[in-house]
């Protein structure tokens, strides 16, 4: 009833832009402060041009204020404190960030942007108000375009930081008074975002734990370049594909250099691509599969055509989301067999959402809307029974057995007897989840 699949490999890269005259911006994102600006400052050394813009939230619920720097190779260039008239997030972006990066790439167009973002501001975020905002009656792509989003891990607070139970809130990181989410979600959605993963150990020996926490970040987003930084042994990129980075690491007086010459004007950012957990509805893979643990880094893909039974799969919730550190994808419940559910799972947590209908279940005059690639994924992969209907998640963790919770979660699927009693039948089961998918409901009018 379920399957389990190798993903695509990464992908390359994309090329720069052929004559871009347009200032380049590096989004460097992490749950980790003080390494995310340690490494913007070695950009500086390389780069005394490059501007560093960074932001600080920690007065954003308390008076509605923001802490804006600029600074270059030479020194502090700005130093601001803005009131904005709604404390949160998306006004940071939309009142201050992106009418900041605009000004500065009109002013300095010679110079490109590193831009530092505070833990709790997602990097999709920034990306997406980049790609449909206006500052001046004008696109802001029209003076800028983002080349790279690297996320900056310390090794120190990485593991704990993924395996957390808290909110922000319970580290007063919220963005705003409603600001539910988790600490783990966060940090596991900034580097399943990124083109680059950079474990920032510049301090530390490589040893079996530095090995781990590698091995992991390359489960956890392995369409990514990653890249290790240890100054106490020479510095490495840890390739995880041929098309990967490969180039000898230079000695720890050269670091500078080193980084700059792999973070800037990569080209690796796509903003075309998929988001993480619904990768699997565009042909691409959710995660990869390495059962077999590496360094105690157990990655599964579990698969399956047939929908979970709502009851069941409530029930085993905690003994899903308890043995692994994230999961990511997209599935379906027999009592909604219309609409996709997307799933995160992280810090023993799940999180999930609506991602539309699935196109067996929406008319044929509106398959237009969806991309061509899920149009072609849907008709490659079209079963008699259930359409494009599946399941499709992808598990990482430490010591877990993927076979055992491959038995929960199968555990969960419809029976054959269940199956044979029909979708209106399903539809009368009793379901945990009713009203979870605010869209389900408008969908449903």
């Amino acid at each position: 009833m379920s399957r389990l699949a190798k993903p695509d490999a990464p992908r390359s890269p994309a090329p720069e832009p052929f004559n871009d005259a347009r200032p380049a911006v590096t989004i460097l994102t992490g749950f980790a402060p003080e390494a995310t600006r340690e490494a913007a400052e070695q950009l500086t050394r390389a780069d005394p041009s490059l501007l560093v813009v960074a932001h600080d939230l920690t007065a954003l619920l308390v008076d509605g204020t923001v802490h804006r720097t600029v600074h270059d190779g030479t020194g502090l260039i700005e130093d601001e404190r803005l009131a904005l008239e709604h404390g949160c997030i998306a006004c940071t972006v939309r009142e201050d960030l992106l009418p900041a990066l605009v000004r500065l790439a009109r002013t300095r167009p010679e110079s490109d942007i590193a831009l530092v973002l505070p833990p709790s501001m997602e990097p999709e975020t920034v990306a997406a108000a980049c790609s449909w905002c206006h500052v001046d009656g004008a696109p802001v792509t029209d003076a800028l375009r983002i080349d790279s989003v690297v996320a900056v891990c310390d090794p120190a607070t990485l593991l704990e930081t993924l395996d957390s139970d808290e909110d922000l809130a319970d580290r007063s990181l919220q963005a705003a008074d409603d600001d539910n989410r988790s600490v783990a979600d966060v940090a596991a959605r900034q580097i399943e975002y990124a083109d680059t993963v950079l474990l920032w150990a510049p301090r530390t020996e490589p040893a079996y734990e530095q090995a781990r926490l590698a091995v992991l970040l390359q489960r956890l987003n392995p369409w990514a370049r990653h890249l290790v930084v240890n100054l106490e042994a020479p510095l490495s990129a840890k390739p995880t594909d041929p098309s990967q980075d490969s180039a000898k690491p230079p000695a720890s007086g050269e670091t500078a250099q080193w980084l700059s010459a792999r973070l800037r004007r990569s080209g690796g950012f796509d903003p075309d691509a998929p988001e993480p957990y619904g990768r699997g509805l565009e042909g691409y893979a959710v995660g990869c599969h390495e059962p077999e643990p590496d360094c105690g880094v157990v990655a599964a893909v579990y698969r399956a055509r047939r929908p979970f039974h709502p009851e069941r799969f409530h029930q085993a919730l905690p003994a899903i989301a308890g043995r692994t550190l994230r999961g990511r994808g997209h599935l379906w419940l027999a009592a909604q067999p219309d609409h996709i559910a997307c799933w995160e799972s992280s810090g023993g947590g799940v999180s999930m959402g609506d991602l539309g209908r699935w196109l067996d279940a929406t008319p044929d005059e509106e398959w237009d809307e969806s991309s061509p690639e899920r149009r072609v994924n849907a008709d490659l992969n079209w079963d008699g029974e259930f359409g494009d209907r599946e399941i499709n998640l992808a598990f990482v963790g430490l010591h877990f057995a993927a076979d055992e919770l491959a038995a929960v979660l199968d555990s969960c699927l419809l029976t054959d007897a269940e199956v044979a009693e029909g979708r209106a039948a399903w539809r009368e089961y009793h379901d945990p989840f009713a009203g979870c998918f605010e869209s389900n409901e408008r969908n449903q009018e």
